[in-house]
């Protein structure tokens, strides 16, 4: 990707602005890391807990540059074969059998053992040649001409031998394919890394990566995004719910609700035309916004304090 084809990206207020433009409320944190990514050519490795909007910063940065967003998601046991090419044995297989019938003619003027194995040779490289590679996300990634958004989602759940796999594309924006030599990329990809921190991300790879973690968002900043998202909600009712939803995340549950949970609550409580919060509408919501049944039975313990509490403080 070359500086001078994206005006969108060529400040951090223009980027904050673009986001916005699509729905994405940024803080100028984010805006940064992706502004410095770009200009200095490094992938992004975004950490943070589920549900804070990693993926959807390369989603929308995708649509901001009109580029094509490429995802890898990573499990355990991925291999080159999901991850980087594989090659089209199918393919290798039907172009074998048409070899075979052809052997006579291909063989017609050789005289001696020697002449026949160099041309059966020749044809032997063609069925490892880049017409036979069928590419995975990685490599579809480096052939595109324009460049592309490259997400490796979830990198904490792979292996640490499929990060070693990355270290050489990361670094040089090329892969060595043993039967056909390094093939670089043609316009270098913007790379997002993402984790749930569910392990520790070699330093091999943090090295080669600028680091960028989002935590759960301010309220005034969470307020926003329920705004961009779900603009008929009252005034009142966005500052309740969102108070509230913060008070949950204080809380010892097993998953905090996260922002997708809360904008899903926000357009919830618009669809049950509710106009403050109520103890008993938070209770037959609150599967909204939690996802374990243990979490819901230790909310509703506290429920009525805690719609009390986010009332007050929103009345004063």
């Amino acid at each position: 990707m070359h500086t001078q084809d994206f005006p969108q990206l060529d400040s951090v207020e223009k980027i904050e602005q673009g986001f916005e433009s699509h729905g994405y409320i940024c803080s100028r944190k984010i805006a940064t890391a992706v502004f410095l990514a770009f200009q200095l050519r490094k992938p992004v490795l975004v950490e943070g807990p589920p549900g804070v909007g990693k993926t959807e910063l390369a989603k929308t940065l995708a649509l901001l540059l009109e580029s094509p967003l490429i995802r890898l998601q990573c499990y355990e046991g991925l291999d080159e074969a999901k991850a980087l090419y594989e090659w089209k044995y199918g393919k290798q297989l039907l172009y074998t059998q048409v070899l075979k019938e052809k052997l006579g003619d291909l063989l017609q003027g050789a005289q001696s053992l020697a002449e026949s194995v160099a041309k059966l040779h020749q044809f032997g490289d063609i069925f490892y040649s880049e017409e036979f590679l069928e590419p995975r996300p990685l490599l579809k990634a480096m052939q595109q001409e324009k460049g592309a958004i490259l997400l490796i989602d979830e990198v904490d759940k792979a292996d640490y031998e499929f990060e070693s796999l990355l270290l050489e594309i990361l670094s040089d924006y090329q892969i060595s394919i043993p039967e056909i030599g390094t093939i670089k990329a043609r316009s270098a990809p913007m790379v997002f890394l993402t984790s749930n921190n569910t392990r520790d991300i070699s330093d091999a790879l943090k090295r080669r990566c600028l680091h960028l973690y989002i935590p759960f968002p301010t309220v005034e900043l969470e307020e926003r995004i329920v705004l961009s998202r779900v603009p008929g909600i009252d005034e009142q009712l966005r500052h309740q719910l969102v108070g509230f939803v913060h008070s949950l995340r204080e809380l010892d549950l097993k998953k905090a609700p996260a922002i997708s949970e809360t904008i899903d609550w926000a357009r919830s409580l618009l669809l049950l035309h509710a106009e403050h919060l109520e103890e008993e509408l938070v209770r037959s919501t609150l599967n909204v916004l939690l996802k374990y049944e243990d979490d819901i039975e230790a909310t509703d313990a506290e429920l009525r304090a805690l719609v009390r509490s986010t009332a007050a403080d929103h009345a004063n």
